[in-house]
């Protein structure tokens, strides 16, 4: 009998131990993400603002474009992707960020939790951008955000949930 197998979910390649129903909700999530994605891009041309930042503080994410028109959305952070060593850390697991800001990561967290996917539990794992970008997914997912920003910072990608997003021009 194998001493893990009620865990599942071993992190690197998305393969181990997860069933079959929690790689078919991360293909699901993945799907809708990019339908989302597609909207956006069609919508207020997401991907193309010549500015981004994340105002911690108030727990939101801007997106600037060279016309002044300025996107302003609530935001979660999900994780992040350290290139240098291809590792994963929660937003949960983070100290530097903001309590208000881990809120949809704690739900993935339980969400694990009560299902036993060790990739939704452990703090941080091997991993893939494609792996990262399936765990912004999945939480764009069951926390009903609106879309994902990946966004550099320094060594790392910072994946970002974001929700109703509010377009405005700068005064």
């Amino acid at each position: 009998m194998n001493q893990n197998a009620d865990v599942v979910g071993r992190g690197g390649n998305g393969n181990g131990w997860e069933t079959p129903e929690f790689q078919t909700l991360l293909e699901k999530g993945m799907n809708e993400l990019r339908a989302k994605t597609m909207g956006h891009q069609a919508g207020w041309g997401f991907g193309k603002a010549a500015q981004w930042s994340l105002d911690m503080s108030r727990g939101d994410l801007l997106f600037t474009f060279n016309d002044g028109l300025v996107a302003t959305c609530p935001a979660q952070i999900v994780g992040s992707l350290d290139t240098s060593d291809a590792s994963w850390l929660w937003a949960w697991a983070n100290p530097s960020i903001p309590d208000e800001l881990k809120r949809d990561s704690l739900r993935v967290r339980e969400y694990g939790q009560q299902r036993k996917i060790e990739r939704l539990i452990a703090e941080e794992w091997p991993c893939t951008e494609e792996d990262a970008w399936r765990m912004a997914a999945l939480t764009c997912k069951l926390c009903d955000g609106q879309g994902v920003y990946r966004g550099p910072a320094g060594s790392a990608l910072v994946f970002i949930t974001f929700k109703s997003v509010k377009l405005h021009k700068k005064p």
